[in-house]
């Protein structure tokens, strides 16, 4: 079979989830590579044969979206030139892990696109949800990448097509240790307001990667250097704990290693307040902030012995294999709805990005 894996390049967790699942349907399929989006850190070990714009979110430095920014990087012209240029009839299936550009292209050209995300799995009813009703953050979710079918990832399994989350084989054959460190990775926060507070918690000892900088500081108990990959798993591998934004990959690796795990969600993150209350059910302490009122709650989870046990086996293989075999296109191109048409550039740019961003400004 011939297949198009699309992947959202903004932020790491898809791109690491790639490096696992990649290999394993390269065994048996054709397999072409698609990466939109701008703000990945992680770079995949295989040819990739489309890199697109697509629609990225840009990290600001004080904890959430950079609104400016991420209007200034939307080209929705070059989008929708994308969207209609993109030659997914070329493939028997599009598998999309919250990938745009493909989404809306397989949409109007009935091709078989199957959603393998963690969005998928956020959205479904049996997840958790935060406290605050956020509906034009779910609509904004639903409507960003469609799919034929979704299979989601999630911290459990809510649902029979949700899933634990991917552990990657590298991850899972670390040697785990305690050298008494933290690792930090909060993206969405500039170094200065890091070292501001992080610099307040004496006698611990604060390993922080970071997207800002490309050199390696120093100052008091906090080191900050630039992100890698083998370095940052490594860090993690042998810390105490880790002290992250509430994305979906790094938490449930630090679970998954046994690590004690604080999360920050990003501001007006819908997906992110998502994780936060699905981590908090889990019993991971979650603070809305990173500042100097938070401290205290810092400081009691740095003195916690906290211990979360988490079941993440290793079918990453058979779950595809069945998603493959399930969604074969003999059977599901009678399925697709399709439209015959993409809107007008401008119309894409009022239902799509305008609302978008009316979430972030929210």
């Amino acid at each position: 079979m011939k297949i198009l894996y699309a992947i959202q390049g903004t932020g790491n967790g898809h791109m690491a989830r790639a490096r696992e699942i990649l290999p394993m349907l390269q065994q048996d399929h054709e397999v072409d590579i698609l990466i939109s989006g701008i703000q990945a850190d992680i770079d995949l070990p295989f040819p990739v044969k489309y890199r697109l714009n697509g629609l990225s979110f840009i990290f600001g430095k004080k904890g959430g979206i950079d609104i400016l920014e991420t209007y200034k990087k939307s080209n929705l012209k070059k989008l929708y030139r994308e969207i209609r240029e993109l030659p997914v009839t070329d493939y028997d299936m599009v598998l999309n892990d919250f990938e745009p550009v493909s989404a809306w292209a397989c949409k109007t050209k009935n091709v078989v696109c199957v959603a393998v995300s963690h969005q998928a799995a956020v959205l479904h009813k049996n997840a958790p949800q935060p406290k605050k009703p956020d509906l034009l953050g779910k609509a904004v979710l639903k409507k960003y990448a469609p799919a034929l079918a979704k299979y989601g990832f999630h911290f459990e399994a809510y649902d029979d097509h949700i899933f634990t989350p991917v552990i990657r084989k590298e991850v899972r054959e670390l040697t785990v240790e305690n050298r008494g460190h933290y690792t930090v990775y909060l993206p969405a926060y500039d170094d200065k307001r890091i070292l501001a507070v992080l610099t307040q918690c004496p006698g611990v000892r604060w390993e922080v990667f970071s997207k800002h900088n490309k050199e390696i500081i120093k100052e008091a108990n906090v080191s900050i250097r630039p992100i890698s990959n083998d370095l940052f798993l490594a860090s993690m591998a042998a810390a105490e704990g880790v002290l992250c934004g509430a994305g979906f990959e790094t938490p449930a690796e630090a679970l998954f290693l046994g690590k004690k795990l604080m999360v920050i969600p990003m501001k007006t993150q819908f997906e992110q307040q998502c994780n936060a209350a699905a981590l908090k059910k889990l019993g991971v302490p979650v603070i809305k902030s990173l500042k100097e009122k938070h401290l205290g709650k810092i400081h009691t989870w740095l003195q916690s012995a906290q211990h979360i046990e988490v079941n993440y086996p290793d079918q990453t293989a058979a779950i595809f294999k069945q998603i493959i075999v399930t969604h074969d296109p003999a059977k599901t191109k009678k399925q697709l709805g399709g439209v015959k048409k993409l809107p007008k550039p401008g119309k894409f740019r009022e239902e799509s990005l305008k609302e978008i961003l009316k979430q972030l400004e929210a």
